[in-house]
This record gives structure tokens, C-alpha cells and sequence, in this order.
């Protein structure tokens, strides 16, 4: 009998879903065994319920095809075989926020992909090289709740994952002001071009509520825990633009940044690749052995050169210069559908594994 922990998906016919799925398959600490969608979907098996639908490039795992698809709003009975869920389910946002505490309060912890409860106080929003000290807001939540053992955690919107990690690595030289232009990939739509062609040489210049999140997400995430809930930072300030742009996978920014106290470039790529956290020191499965990596060449980096650096759970730098208006100004690449959604999330999870948060029920 396997002792992985048992892994529901929540929206596992969705791409976040399906991204998930493939993440998972040979996971050494998770199995999914479970997966969940809406009553359509209920009582097929997982093939058939997907359909032509599978949007990954590598095949669906044989070991979930035949699971036959739970309705995710049977939260009780879907709760009773997992021991804890990642949740990408398709719903608005008061109907997310409603059933992911309905699954916390069976005693099983959800992982979210989802915006949700993105603001929600004691819901700690984690990229854990970042900040993993967020994970002890969960108390406070467990309180609230009325559980011993079921919470919520979040990861943040794809599009930061960019430039607030490189924030962080220069932390100490007091960023005050960031203008970020972020070019996102149509897979943060959850469509390929075979369902948007009209994408195909194309720019759509608005993706709505993403620039409030690119904004104020990395101000949460630079925050601290104060009396059981997170108090975002005040600085820097956050400007930004999303435009979206025919690219299957890979969210671009470009950024522009004021100092309080200027380093040199050299400090600052130094800084840069040297970032590591949490993830690293404890050795977690999904983490990227090297978090940020700078590439030097003037046309890097570049989608189809550099998404996949580090599985897709590594950030790539370029293009790091002084400006005019501005002290710096740099390009950055992640890949949203694995660092920016389900593998950011994975990597939630297994710190909170490591931390005793999530254990077999």
C-alpha cells in the first residue's frame, strides 16, 4: 500500500487542472486519487470526461484515466477519500471562496490556484522562497474555521511570479517604485490557439482584474504576519500594464525600478542568483535548484529558449541596465501554468508537507 498522501483536484478537467495531473504523475510524496469537477462531468472516467479536451503536450497519465469523476459539490464525499485537495475549480468568486471552506471544514487542507481568498486575512499567499513564515497565519485560520487540521493556502496571480521574486532578492536595497509591463501568455486564459485562434498575430491589450492583482499581490506577499492575519508592506510602489500576446506558454515583463539606496549591477545579479529559500534548504521535490538564473546575452531571455529553465519553476532574468528615469530596468520570463499556477502550488504544498501542516488523516 502506497504512503503517499492521497491528492484530490478540484477543476481537474480544466488546463490548471490537467497541469496538476501531469505535475503529480510519479510525485514522491503525492498520489492523486481523487478528481472532481462539475456534475457534467461526474460519473464519467477522467478520459472521457476530458474528451479531446486534454490540453498538455505530454500524454495523460494512464493511472488516472480510468478514476471516475467525483462532483465536486459532494464536498463530504469527495473530502472522505483524499487527504488534502489542490483546488483549480471554475466557479465566481464568492462560490470558490464558499466551497473551499467547505472542504477545509471536513479537516481537509485545499491548496488553491485560485483568487478567491487571494485578500481573505488568515489565508496565507505563498511563493516559498518568499515567504514561507506566512504559513503560521494558519492557526489563526484553524480558529476561525472551528478545524484541528483543515485550512486554506493560496498561491499568488502568474503574472507577478516575474518580477516580485527578483523584488525580493533586493530587498535590502529598498525597491520604492516599480513600473511593470507584463506580455501573458494565452494559457492564463486556459485556452490553447486551437480554442482562440483569433489570438494567432494578435494583441489584446486588457486581461480584466489583472493589474490590480499585479500590483497589490506583491505587496501581500513582501508583508508580515501581525495579530493572525497578513499586513501587505507598503512599499514599493506598483504600476503595471497586462497585455495579452500570441504565446501558448510564458508570461514576459518588463520592468523599470527606483531605489531607495542604489546598488551597482553587479550587487544586484549577484543578488539575483544567489536567492534561494525554504524550498532549496529543505530539498522540496518540485523546487528549482537554482530559483533565478541571469542571462547575460542582450536577446535573452526568450519563450522558446527559456520557459522550461529549471522544469518551469525557475525565473530567467536579462537585459538588467541602468535607465534614465529610472535606476534599473530588466526583462523577465516565468512560466505561468507551472511556477505561475499548479507548480507553484505543488511547491505550497510540499512546504507545508514539510512543515507538518498537511499530513495523512
Amino acid at each position: 500500500m502506497s504512503e503517499k498522501l492521497k491528492v484530490g483536484i478540484l477543476g481537474g478537467t480544466g488546463m490548471v487542472g490537467q497541469r496538476f495531473i501531469s505535475l503529480l504523475e510519479d510525485h514522491p510524496w503525492f498520489e492523486v486519487v481523487t478528481i472532481a469537477a462539475s456534475a457534467r462531468s461526474a460519473g464519467k472516467r477522467y478520459e472521457d470526461a476530458v474528451g479531446d479536451r486534454w490540453k498538455m503536450t505530454t500524454p495523460m497519465p494512464e493511472a488516472v484515466k480510468d478514476i471516475v469523476v467525483m462532483n465536486v459539490s459532494e464536498v463530504e464525499k469527495v473530502a472522505s477519500t483524499v487527504d488534502f485537495v489542490f483546488s483549480a475549480v471554475d466557479m465566481t468568486k464568492d462560490e470558490i471562496r464558499a466551497i473551499e471552506e467547505e472542504y477545509a471544514r471536513t479537516e481537509t487542507p485545499v491548496v488553491s490556484n485560485n483568487s478567491a481568498h487571494r485578500w481573505t486575512p488568515d489565508v496565507p499567499m505563498i511563493i516559498p522562497e518568499i515567504n514561507p513564515e506566512h504559513v503560521e497565519v494558519i492557526e489563526a485560520q484553524k480558529k476561525r474555521l472551528g478545524t484541528t487540521r483543515g485550512f486554506i493556502a493560496v498561491k499568488p496571480n502568474c503574472s507577478i511570479q516575474s518580477y516580485a521574486p527578483v523584488l525580493a532578492a533586493w530587498k535590502e536595497f529598498e525597491p520604492t517604485e516599480v513600473v511593470a509591463t507584463t506580455y501573458q501568455a494565452i494559457s492564463g486564459a486556459g485556452k490553447t490557439f486551437k480554442d482562440w485562434p483569433e489570438m494567432e498575430g494578435n494583441i489584446i491589450p486588457y486581461i480584466g482584474g489583472e493589474e490590480e492583482k499585479s500590483e497589490q499581490e506583491p505587496l501581500r506577499i513582501l508583508g508580515k504576519v501581525v495579530d493572525g492575519k497578513i499586513e501587505k508592506a507598503s512599499s514599493p510602489l506598483i504600476t503595471t500594464q497586462c497585455i495579452r500576446v500570441p504565446v501558448l506558454n510564458g508570461h514576459t515583463a518588463a520592468v523599470f525600478v527606483r531605489f531607495n539606496k542604489k546598488p551597482s549591477r553587479e550587487q544586484l545579479i549577484g543578488k539575483m542568483v544567489s536567492f534561494s529559500g525554504e524550498p532549496q534548504k529543505l530539498g522540496l521535490p518540485s523546487a528549482p535548484k537554482q530559483f533565478i538564473q541571469y542571462l547575460e546575452d542582450d536577446n535573452r531571455p526568450q519563450v522558446t529558449m527559456d520557459v522550461d529553465y529549471e522544469r518551469g519553476m525557475g525565473i530567467s532574468i536579462g537585459r538588467l541596465r541602468e535607465d534614465t528615469l529610472f535606476d534599473y530596468k530588466f526583462v523577465g520570463l516565468s512560466h505561468n501554468t507551472v511556477r505561475g499556477a499548479a507548480g507553484g502550488a505543488v511547491l505550497c504544498a510540499e512546504l507545508l508537507k514539510a512543515k507538518g501542516y498537511i499530513q495523512a488523516k
